[in-house]
């Protein structure tokens, strides 16, 4: 049997996702004096909002 949607199509019915993934990487120090990074994605609408993360 023929296959009835090709990879392109599939792609064609998405929606594009608007914004970008930024990693964001946090050090914090425990109690025991030694570094730990936390590590999280967060989605943005622009580049520009970098700066508004906390």
């Amino acid at each position: 049997m023929a296959k009835q949607q090709s990879f392109g199509d599939k792609n064609k019915n998405k929606k594009q996702q608007q914004g970008v993934n930024v990693k964001v990487i946090k050090a914090m120090k425990t109690t025991k004096g030694t570094v730990k990074y936390n590590e999280r994605f967060v989605k943005l609408d622009t580049v520009d909002k970098v700066t508004e993360i906390k």
